[in-house]
């Protein structure tokens, strides 16, 4: 197996991951991954298998040891193929994976701006992805008690990274997550 189909890794990332907002991390992350792919022409299932195993060791090994290290032994026991591996190590920077392919880059691009715009939409009055806007993601960027574990100059280089304004990446990341809003429970 080189690449898992969308069934194989949903199967393989509830093995790993009981937390309930982990798993709707995965499908944010997806979510976004496959609206890029679709958008820069590559493989959407590719691409989306990456976002939703990103982190599905990480409930289970959380430590900056282990996670994403266990994770890409996983797979490897299981036969993926090894760019796929380095593509998820290359989310975390403790890793030194280099972001050197376009899937890298916009992996590590939406990780944190979908834990972000979570976190924004989860204060609204509504609890609503319908009613957030990049502005108001934004505002709460400047928040530093805000969703304070969340790494602002992440989100920033990472639009740097895809060289796309950080309006409308902030604005891709929205329109991607509303897409999967009633599975993410927002």
């Amino acid at each position: 197996m080189s690449i898992p189909s969308r069934d194989d890794a949903w199967t393989l990332l509830n093995e790993y991951t009981k937390n309930e907002n982990l798993v709707k991390h995965a499908l944010s992350v997806e979510a976004a991954m496959r609206f890029y792919a679709a958008r820069f022409g590559e493989d959407v299932e590719a691409w989306g298998a990456v976002g939703l195993l990103h982190d599905f060791d990480y409930d289970k090994y959380p430590s900056l040891e282990d996670h994403p290290f266990r994770g890409a032994e996983i797979l490897r026991e299981k036969g993926y193929d090894e760019d796929f591996i380095e593509t998820i190590l290359s989310h975390a920077d403790h890793t030194g994976v280099p972001r050197d392919t376009l899937m890298r880059k916009t992996l590590f691009a939406v990780d944190e701006l979908c834990g972000f715009v979570t976190a924004v939409t989860l204060v609204r009055p509504s609890k609503q992805i319908a009613d957030v806007e990049p502005r108001s993601v934004k505002k709460k960027m400047k928040d530093k008690a805000f969703a304070r574990a969340v790494k602002r100059e992440d989100i920033q280089g990472g639009a740097a990274l895809l060289d796309i304004e950080l309006d409308e990446h902030i604005g891709n990341v929205i329109t991607a997550m509303r897409a999967v809003a009633p599975q993410l429970g927002l």
